[in-house]
């Protein structure tokens, strides 16, 4: 009982310092006017709504179960969920193409309008407004989103609150095998299915296993050919949101991932993890021919064609074959030159 008590005594003392906290911000803002959150600096005209606002910090987070992702409202949540769900509710009149929520009706319908946006400083065109604003700061170095812990800055918003993870998450779980930890217990089981090689989710065409259910999802699009997701800008389509999320940053320029060690940055993270092998000088892939190690898994692939003596890529003019596309690539320019000197003698 005395554990109780003294768990609410904690509880207690800790809104009592919350308050006191921010009685003496109110104080050091007089002259603005305004309160401030001392987590996340955050300003508010009036004392009322710093304490709603407060409450989001010590709320429970709302996580969705397919991809792990968090949200603070459960209506963000419900809203996210339509992706995994595939719930489309909202069609456009001009391609008949279905999307998740009404904004993105909005966004995909300026694709039949023709309304571009044009950045003054290269002349590239962009279909929606917040593209040009993300790619404006690559020629104005500008980073308006900083990090309140390590005071790391950011140009796009969905960067710092990527990075927020490594300060806030706490990862109670771990796997035993790896030491690997996880904020929460099912993304440590499904984690373990690696260790445990169980894959119980299986592909009723080509039989191929998955362990968890949205990569055998994702894969199914293989055979179906199925992309639902369409880039707004040069309209190619993904079987899968990562797919675009990483093809977006070629229009808007965007590199969110940086070589802790060179500062060199990356538009997605597995680029970044390879490279970072270069440093700690990791080679994760081996040849199980030779037992030579590869820090990239297209070297060994590109390497293996050694052992088994495969040559993919055939020239169209002479069929040579081989076993590197840039083999082919500097084979094809005695063709052009032949050609060139073909013209010339005429």
């Amino acid at each position: 009982m005395s554990k109780i008590l003294e768990q609410k005594c904690v509880q207690a003392t800790n809104i009592v310092a919350q308050k006191s906290q921010c009685v003496s911000l109110i104080a050091v803002n007089k002259d603005k006017k305004t309160v401030q959150c001392s987590v996340c600096f955050k300003e508010f005209s009036k004392k009322k709504y710093l304490m709603r606002h407060i409450s989001i910090h010590s709320r429970e987070k709302q996580q969705c179960c397919v991809c792990l992702k968090i949200f603070l409202h459960e209506s963000q949540l419900i809203k996210h969920m339509k992706i995994h769900t595939e719930v489309k509710p909202y069609q456009c009149s001009e391609c008949l193409k279905e999307l998740s929520d009404k904004s993105s009706l909005v966004r995909h319908k300026k694709i039949h309008i023709g309304e571009r946006y044009q950045c003054s400083e290269c002349l590239k065109e962009f279909s929606i407004k917040s593209y040009l604003v993300q790619h404006m700061r690559i020629h104005t170095n500008e980073k308006p989103y900083q990090c309140s812990e390590c005071l790391k800055e950011f140009s796009v918003k969905s960067y710092l609150v990527q990075h927020m993870r490594i300060h806030i998450e706490k990862k109670p779980y771990q796997c035993s095998e790896c030491v690997k930890k996880f904020t929460d217990k099912s993304s440590l089981v499904r984690h373990m299915k690696i260790h445990t090689g169980e894959k119980p989710y299986q592909c009723s065409e080509c039989l191929k296993k998955f362990s968890i259910k949205p990569h055998l999802v994702q894969h199914v699009r293989i055979h179906t050919g199925e992309k639902p997701y369409q880039c707004s800008e040069c309209l190619k389509e993904f079987s899968d949101n990562s797919g675009l999320v990483r093809h977006v940053r070629i229009h808007t320029g965007e590199k969110p991932y940086q070589c802790s060690e060179c500062l060199k940055e990356f538009s997605d993270k597995f680029r970044l993890a390879e490279h970072t092998r270069i440093h700690t000088g990791e080679k994760p892939y081996q040849c199980s021919e030779c037992l030579k190690k590869f820090t990239i898994k297209s070297t060994l692939v590109n390497h293996m064609r050694i052992h088994t003596g495969e040559k993919p890529y055939q020239c169209l003019e002479c069929l040579k074959e081989f076993a590197r596309k840039s083999y082919l690539v500097l084979h094809m320019r005695i063709h052009s030159k032949e050609k060139l000197l073909g013209v010339q003698n005429v």
